[in-house]
C-alpha cells in the first residue's frame, strides 16, 4: 500500500486548519476519549464539516485526515490497520465517508478489531440511516447545521452572545442588546447561513454548484435511480423554489412535474436527507394529510429575487431554526375559507401557536384558535403585544 500521497494530503489538511482559528459551536461537543463509540458528523455540503475535521486533525496527536474520494479503491480497514501498527495513528478522520461504497462494513471491522478511534463526516444522512442496523451501537451521530444567527454574528462580527430559550423570547426576558442585531438578519438569510459567505460576496454561483453535486454525485451514491430521474429531482427543486410555500406537497409536485405521487415522495425524502428541503408534517395523526415542504436557506434565492420571496424565506428560517435546535413542531392545516396560524410548537412549558410574517401580521390569524400561548414572529423587528422579533429565533 503506497501511503506517501496520503501523508502529504494529511499534512496539507492540518496546515490548512491553521487558517481557521474560530471553531463551530459543535466542536466542543465532539469529546474524544469517552467510550469506544465512533463519531459521525452529518450536515449539508458547504456547512464546514471538512474544516471542522481538519481542525480536529491539527489539534490531536496521532491523528490522520483522509478524504474518502482520494482512496481510489484502497481497502479502508487495511489502511487503518497499517496506520495503527506502523505509525501509531489512533485517530482516523474520514471526510465524506459515503463515497466508500462499503464503508459501513469497513467501519464495523475497524471498531471490532482495532483500537483506532474514528470520526467521519457525510453530506447524505440517508446513507447513515440505512446503515444504522450495523452501526447503531458503534456510532454516535452529531448534526452540523448551517450557521445559526448567533454563530454568524460570532464569525462575522466577533460578537459572542449567550443562547436564548424559547420561553425567554416569549416573555421578553433577555438583554435588549440582542435587538440591535436585527440589522444583520437580511444578510444572514441571503446566504450568511453558510460559512463560505464570509469569504465569498456572491454565493449563488457556488450554491448552484453545490446543488448540482448533491443531485448528480451524492444522491446516486445512496439511491438506485435511473439517470433521467436525476433531472426530475432538479425539476422538483426548481418547482418548489419558484412557488409559494402554501400548497406545495407531494400531490402538487407530482401534478406539476409529471411524475407519480410515490416518486414525488421519494425525491422529497432524498432531498430532505441531503439537507435541501425541510418537511413539516401537519398536526394530528391522520396519515392522509400531506406535509408542508420548505427549503433550507438560501436555496430559494436560486429561483426568485429576495424581495419577491421574503415571506417564504422567513418561514424557511423559522423551520430551520426550530429544527436545528431539536424543537418538535407541526404545521396547522388550513381549513377552506378560514385563516389559520402557521405552526404548533411542542414546548415543555406548554404548546405554542405561532404565526410568522411581516409587520402587518395581527391577531386576526388567531381568531377562533384556543391556545394560552400565542406568538406572531415578525420581521422587521417588533416586540409589541403578541409580536416577537423573528430574528431572535437565531439565538436559540
Amino acid at each position: 500500500m503506497e501511503l506517501k500521497k496520503f501523508f502529504e494530503l494529511d499534512e496539507l489538511a492540518k496546515k490548512e486548519a491553521e487558517k481557521y482559528p474560530k471553531k463551530r459551536l459543535l466542536y466542543k461537543q465532539l469529546i474524544l476519549g469517552r467510550g469506544k463509540h465512533f463519531i459521525g458528523i452529518v450536515g449539508p455540503r458547504g456547512v464546514g464539516k471538512t474544516i471542522l475535521l481538519k481542525q480536529i486533525a491539527s489539534e490531536y496527536k496521532n491523528s490522520f485526515y483522509l478524504s474518502m474520494d482520494t482512496l481510489e479503491g484502497e481497502n479502508l480497514f487495511e489502511m487503518a490497520k497499517t496506520l495503527l501498527e506502523y505509525y501509531n495513528i489512533k485517530l482516523l478522520l474520514l471526510d465524506e465517508v459515503h463515497f466508500q461504497s462499503n464503508y459501513e462494513q469497513e467501519l464495523k471491522k475497524i471498531f471490532d478489531f482495532l483500537g483506532t478511534k474514528v470520526i467521519f463526516t457525510s453530506s447524505m444522512s440517508l446513507s447513515i440511516f440505512e446503515s444504522s442496523y450495523d452501526l447503531s451501537r458503534r456510532v454516535k451521530l452529531f448534526y452540523l447545521y448551517p450557521f445559526s444567527l448567533r454563530e454568524y454574528l460570532y464569525f462575522k462580527k466577533d460578537i459572542f452572545l449567550a443562547p436564548l430559550t424559547l420561553k425567554e423570547i416569549q416573555k421578553n426576558q433577555y438583554n435588549v442588546d440582542y435587538l440591535r442585531y436585527d440589522y444583520i438578519f437580511e444578510d444572514y438569510i441571503k446566504g450568511g447561513v453558510l460559512p463560505f459567505s464570509l469569504e465569498e460576496p456572491d454565493i449563488l454561483p457556488l450554491l448552484e454548484n453545490i446543488l448540482r453535486k448533491i443531485i448528480y454525485k451524492d444522491i446516486p451514491f445512496v439511491a438506485k435511480l435511473r439517470v433521467d430521474e436525476l433531472e426530475f429531482i432538479y425539476k422538483v427543486i426548481k418547482f418548489i423554489g419558484k412557488s409559494p410555500v402554501e400548497g406545495i406537497n407531494f400531490t402538487s409536485i407530482a401534478k406539476n412535474i409529471g411524475i407519480t405521487k410515490y416518486k414525488a415522495e421519494q425525491y422529497v425524502n432524498l432531498l430532505e436527507k441531503a439537507f435541501v428541503l425541510n418537511v413539516v408534517f401537519p398536526e394530528g395523526t391522520n396519515v392522509l394529510k400531506e406535509p408542508k415542504i420548505l427549503m433550507y436557506l438560501p436555496y430559494r434565492l436560486l429561483y426568485r429575487d429576495f424581495k419577491d420571496c421574503i415571506g417564504e424565506l422567513r418561514e424557511d428560517f423559522l423551520v430551520q431554526a426550530l429544527k436545528s435546535k431539536g424543537y418538535k413542531f407541526n404545521y396547522l392545516k388550513t381549513r377552506r375559507g378560514q385563516k389559520t396560524p402557521d405552526y404548533l410548537i411542542k414546548y415543555r412549558d406548554g404548546d405554542i401557536i405561532a404565526e410568522v410574517g411581516g409587520k402587518g401580521k395581527g391577531r386576526s390569524q388567531f381568531k377562533g384558535v384556543k391556545a394560552k400561548q400565542k406568538i406572531i414572529f415578525v420581521h422587521p423587528c417588533s416586540n409589541k403585544e403578541e409580536k416577537r422579533s423573528l430574528f431572535l429565533l437565531g439565538f436559540l
